[in-house]
């Protein structure tokens, strides 16, 4: 199985998807406890949530799921918020802080490293690959990583976590004018709360290829799943009348930063 699927179009924009995948390899799938096998830390639905927002934008997703190797992470194993809970690389707790792995079940150090090659460095290959291409024609590339997760995960955050989340590394790895783009078009949406470099300030993905002086920017958004599942639980369906008003914020904030692009009015 190919680790990744691109949907290749001709926008400045890219939508990266790194959790949205659900493939566990049946040998991996038999060592998870049943709290692991719920995969209950998918970024539910993302696709479809995006699905047709943005005519002509390349389209990375993951397929394996975050438990097999995480695409968000660094793969050297550096934690992204240090002296904060998180999940690292290859996770042994899911996001409530509570095991995965069945006893003695944990991947070792040589296991991370083959997955990271099998699942990990294959799927950034693609993901790069993707971002030259669209800066070669151009001139700019605009990686818009999309996620999600349930509200309420006190071993995360504290309390109920806006719907929107806005990560760019405390402003380094996307222009100003980007960056107020999606700002702007999430404020302007009724409803809707929202924080920049909160919690979530951007991933690994974000952090490695947010370069702007060098024309390539990135944004992580962080949708709170309340407002677009029907319920934030089993069998973690999507309601695509909830989430209609969401991809209605969305869809204006990727024209926005696609019609910037065009316009060659950002300045790093």
């Amino acid at each position: 199985m190919t680790p990744f699927e691109v949907i290749r179009g001709d926008s400045p924009v890219i939508l990266g998807q790194p959790h949205g995948g659900t493939f566990v390899p049946d040998e991996i799938m038999a060592r998870l406890n049943q709290r692991g096998r719920g995969l209950d830390d998918t970024d539910w639905h993302i696709d479809l949530l995006y699905e047709g927002l943005l005519a002509g934008a390349t389209v990375v997703r993951a397929k394996f799921h975050r438990y097999v190797i995480d695409a968000n992470r660094d793969p050297g194993g550096q934690s992204l918020y240090p002296g904060q809970n998180t999940t690292g690389l290859c996770p042994d707790t899911d996001f409530d802080g509570q095991p995965i792995w069945a006893e003695g079940q944990a991947p070792s150090a040589d296991e991370v490293e083959a997955r990271r090659l099998a699942f990990h460095a294959p799927y950034h290959a693609a993901l790069a690959t993707e971002i030259e291409r669209v800066k070669a024609r151009h001139g700019i590339a605009i990686l818009y990583d999309c996620h999600s997760i349930r509200s309420e995960i006190p071993f995360l955050f504290p309390g109920l976590l806006p719907v929107f989340s806005i990560g760019t590394a405390d402003g380094t790895t996307t222009a100003p004018a980007l960056e107020a783009a999606v700002v702007n078009a999430c404020t302007d949406a009724k409803g809707f709360d929202l924080v920049v470099n909160g919690r979530f300030k951007g991933g690994w993905t974000t952090r490695h290829y947010g370069r702007p002086a060098d024309g390539i920017h990135a944004i992580q958004m962080e949708l709170a799943q309340r407002a677009y599942l029907a319920a934030e639980a089993a069998p973690w369906a999507y309601d695509a009348t909830r989430a209609e008003p969401l991809r209605a914020v969305l869809r204006t904030a990727l024209v926005e930063l696609e019609r910037f692009a065009l316009s060659g009015e950002i300045n790093a």
